[in-house]
């Protein structure tokens, strides 16, 4: 059971660090105004408007596998078995005192 959470926890990060890069290179909406009056960088590897559509369904499918690993988390979470309390219920761990030589 921890190598299967393990390996989901890796994929949830894995899609939203790979969702982070996504958002932060698409265009806004309004950016194909700027090239309309010849600011230029209509065009790109995917084509004027390939790009657009390429990534927003990447980023849609990532934000998929990014929900349902977060839903298989939760429930895997709640059928684990539980301590009878908090963390902060048990005994404090304290350090050792610094020695001055």
């Amino acid at each position: 059971m921890s190598v299967m959470l393990t390996l989901i926890l890796v994929v949830q990060m894995l899609s939203a660090l790979a969702m982070i890069g996504l958002i932060l290179i698409q265009h806004g909406k309004g950016a194909d105004m700027g090239a309309a009056f010849g600011s230029g960088g209509s065009g790109s590897l995917f084509g004027a408007t390939g790009s657009a559509n390429f990534m927003s369904r990447t980023t849609a499918v990532l934000a998929a596998v990014f929900f349902v690993c977060t839903l298989m988390l939760a429930y895997f979470g709640k059928l684990a078995p539980t301590s009878s309390g908090s963390v902060l219920d048990g005994p404090a761990v304290t350090a050792p005192a610094p020695v001055n030589t």
